[in-house]
């Protein structure tokens, strides 16, 4: 087992791996820009070390500052986390040249799974369905609508190297798609550096499904449950729970094992998550891409598998064999997520500030993976994400039940936050019924049912 471990990250994801690191006896080094140094996470590691300054391209994207401080520290091994340089296929190479162990898949798998159009190729061969859409980058604007016309309206134009739901636009007719085209392609390239797009068929009326995969240390990949993630705004997700309340014993198996081929296809290694979307009304679901990395989510699946997610990404690292029966999988009760973050919860625009009061709820079947307290201070650097607070129950009204206590005990005074938004989410007729979609926040704010 690695005896010590670099955490390339911050917040609630880096106390999170710490927790789990003291668990096993692993020492833990932080590294924390300039403006995060009195940060919980900082303080909770064994050893931190500052890497830059509060931009995060000086700090946590800065892969030499980070490699030094694994180097100065004895480091055996570094954890990305989510985000900043966790899907960055270099820097995977570059740990595992200067002698490290890279807790993530391979830089191969980084790469193939990095570029959705090769991604969405690679699993059309592998027998995934992929839902209609380009082959290949729609180098200009009348490429595009070729592809589009032949798609059929609406399409969605996403950046090939986009993630997180960035880059992502819908196009309802020809005059749409000519002024999107040229706004993903000039966002694509600024963000991601490479202005590639993609045209996709468009669903109305869809839900984001996705499933947990590990691939093995002996080579096997297995899928554990799907997790539900159709509450978002702006297509980033805000709300999540396990198992899907729209998915069956036989559409689950179908899930499972499209995930499990495409896994297999990359020779997958280590946590990933192969995201779907699924529609309702057909029960037909199509890849969208995967994340090959731990997701912010993870939590709902560890407590209905009862699985520790970071043990079995370090202990496959290791080369380690999982502490589980592969074989004979199950899940118990349902599981719920809301991401606690320093936003308005009308408009959800950040809204960063000092943390005056931080009381979090407590209680049966209630987890906090927190990243701030009382006195730290939420900065415009990084992203809104404070806190996850989690739940599990027997079913899914036991779960909803404790999601209703946890948000009304959860006080946080200074910087604004999106709790208002949960409490209304958790009388909302559509999401209480499990019949929602991923426009279930468009129609609350609309104020339709």
């Amino acid at each position: 087992m690695i005896e010590s471990l670099l955490i390339a990250n911050r917040g609630e994801i880096a106390r999170r791996i710490i927790r789990t690191a003291r668990r096993l006896g692993i020492r833990s080094i932080a590294v924390h820009s300039e403006a995060d140094a009195g940060m919980p996470f900082v303080t909770e590691a064994d050893e931190a070390v500052c890497v830059g300054p509060a931009n995060p391209a000086q700090s946590y994207r800065n892969a030499e500052a980070i490699l030094a401080a694994a180097k100065a520290t004895g480091a055996q091994a570094i954890h990305p986390g989510y985000g900043f340089l966790s899907e960055n296929a270099d820097f995977a190479r570059t740990v595992e040249a200067n002698g490290l162990v890279w807790v993530g898949p391979s830089a191969d798998a980084i790469t193939a799974m990095g570029d959705k159009i090769n991604a969405r190729n690679l699993m059309a061969a592998a027998g995934v369905p992929v839902a209609p859409g380009t082959q290949d980058p729609a180098a200009t604007v009348e490429a595009a609508i070729e592809a589009a016309a032949e798609i059929g309206y609406p399409v969605m134009v996403k950046a090939a190297a986009g993630g997180g739901g960035m880059g992502m636009a819908v196009a309802n007719d020809e005059a749409g798609l000519r002024t999107e085209y040229d706004k993903v392609r000039a966002f694509a390239e600024r963000m991601f550096g490479d202005g590639s797009v993609l045209i996709e068929r468009y669903f109305p009326r869809v839900r984001h499904v996705e499933v947990q995969i590990l691939g093995l240390a002996d080579g096997r990949v297995i899928a554990l449950s799907e997790r539900e993630c159709s509450v978002q705004r702006r297509n980033q997700k805000l709300v999540e729970e396990a198992p899907s309340p729209a998915v069956g014993p036989e559409l689950r198996a179908r899930f499972l094992a499209a995930a499990v081929k495409a896994g297999e296809a990359v020779g997958y290694r280590n946590a990933g998550t192969v995201e779907c979307l699924l529609d309702p009304a057909t029960g037909e679901f199509f890849f969208l891409e995967m994340n090959t990395r731990l997701q912010v989510e993870h939590p709902i699946t560890e407590l209905i598998h009862g699985i520790d997610l970071v043990e079995q990404q370090l202990r496959i690292a290791s080369g380690e064999a999982p502490t589980f029966d592969v074989d004979n999988l199950a899940t118990t009760g349902h599981a719920i997520e809301l991401r606690v973050n320093a936003e308005d919860p009308k408009r959800f625009l950040p809204g960063p500030g000092q943390v005056a009061t931080w009381v979090e709820p407590a209680g049966d079947g209630v987890r906090v993976d927190s990243g701030y307290a009382a006195g730290t201070t939420v900065t415009p650097f990084y992203d809104s994400l404070m806190a996850k607070l989690i739940v599990v129950g027997a079913d899914r009204a036991e779960a909803l039940d404790r999601a209703r206590a946890a948000v009304a005990g959860f006080e946080i005074a200074g910087p604004k936050n999106n709790l208002p938004f949960f409490a209304e989410l958790l009388e909302n007729d559509e999401f209480l019924s499990g019949d929602y979609d991923t426009g279930i926040v468009g129609r609350m704010r609309a104020g339709k049912k």
